[in-house]
């Protein structure tokens, strides 16, 4: 029977509807259609009912700490008011042994000094979307009527920046776009003095190949537009923030047990909540098939734990054990831990195979390994 892991970070989908219309967005363009089903708002009944199950599974598991992500679509669209009644809800339902660390991520276009105010309140830490340049973030990331979205949110991030507010500021969440230049798109980045910066690969599988991702495994573009950013990064006198992915990556061959959804063998411990209240993976299996991310549970009639009894998550909790054969013989296995899962997955198949990406990861991994090893002098 394999050890069971509780589940310690919670995303709860405060608003099920978005304000933009990003055409790489898995949730509304994937063909899962069960947005369409669900409330656009979750109510004050499910809330209540969601913080409850938080606390009794952190009573039952006597979890130090959790975390609580508000997530959507879009959160901000739940308003102020709904952001602060979910926080007081949260906190007030765990108990006085668990420490309670809150986030929102957001693409920011409506922060304002009223949801502020609230973050700060309860705080809150702030990630915001954002996808390099001016130009090349409107690419991609439009209102529904077609028009762009940075100039909002560069509002957004420049009260976000303020010294009043800047410690609320968790960092930016960047899709990568290798048509876009890679070191402009950090340089535009760091232009909002971002504490960190996560690179996100855009989701895609055998099925569905993400853009440029050819079959030829002899070519990885992906790859190469990351390790342009890491020397740029790497090299600079005065690293100007912190980059996630290289960061972990770099944890891992050092020895760490770096705990992240697409790298490493850690076990999953993230439990996703509908607006509904059903229970769910992670977001990214969205973008697989629909249904792939359900585990037929809400928070009415199932504690959390019954979760970790479901075949997903029990696979998805075993780490080598249910990596592709292929993967589970490869020197680098330990630090890339298959990939994203959703990014392994082949129709007919399932999710056994490598990752869609693994040429990419190959090399990042091996690059960074080479740059650490000159640097340091010695054997990792």
């Amino acid at each position: 029977m394999p050890t069971v892991v509780p589940f310690n970070e919670f995303v709860l989908k405060v608003h099920g509807r978005c304000n933009l219309a990003c055409d790489y967005c898995y949730l509304y363009t994937s063909g899962d259609d069960s947005w369409r089903e669900r409330p656009r708002v979750m109510s004050d009944e499910v809330v209540a009912r969601a913080s409850h199950r938080i606390a009794e599974h952190a009573r039952r598991f006597s979890l130090g700490r959790v975390h609580v992500v508000l997530h959507g679509g879009e959160p901000l669209l739940a308003g102020p008011a709904v952001i602060g009644r979910i926080a007081e809800s949260v906190s007030s339902a765990l108990p006085p042994s668990t420490t309670l660390s809150l986030g929102v991520q957001t693409n920011g276009t409506l922060l304002n000094a009223r949801f502020l105010e609230v973050f700060s309140r309860w705080g809150i830490k702030v990630g915001v979307s954002l996808d390099g340049t001016d130009i090349d973030h409107d690419d991609h990331r439009r209102h529904h009527h077609g028009g762009g979205s940075m100039a909002q949110i560069a509002d957004g991030l420049a009260l976000l920046s303020r010294p009043a507010h800047r410690h609320l500021f968790s960092g930016l969440l960047c899709t990568v776009d290798v048509t876009h230049d890679p070191v402009n798109t950090f340089q535009a980045l760091v232009r909002h003095r971002p504490p960190v910066v996560d690179f996100l690969l855009p989701h895609g599988n055998w099925t569905r190949r993400p853009p440029q991702r050819k079959a030829d495994a002899r070519e990885t573009p992906y790859a190469d537009w990351l390790l342009s950013i890491f020397d740029y990064w790497f090299d600079a006198p005065e690293r100007p923030t912190g980059i996630r992915l290289f960061e972990n990556i770099m944890g891992l061959l050092l020895g760490d047990d770096v705990a992240t959804e697409s790298l490493g063998q850690a076990p999953c411990r993230t439990l996703v909540i509908e607006t509904d209240g059903s229970l769910e993976q992670v977001d990214s299996l969205k973008s697989t098939y629909p249904g792939a991310a359900r585990l037929g549970l809400n928070v009415n009639d199932h504690p959390l734990d019954t979760a970790l009894s479901h075949p997903a998550i029990i696979a998805s909790q075993s780490g080598p054990a249910a990596l592709a054969t292929e993967c589970r013989a490869c020197p680098v296995a330990r630090i890339c831990g298959g990939g994203l899962l959703a990014h392994r997955y082949r129709a007919g198949h399932g999710f056994e195979n490598p990752s869609v990406y693994g040429p990419d990861l190959w090399k990042v991994i091996h690059h960074i390994r080479t740059r650490m090893l000159d640097a340091l002098g010695e054997p990792l």
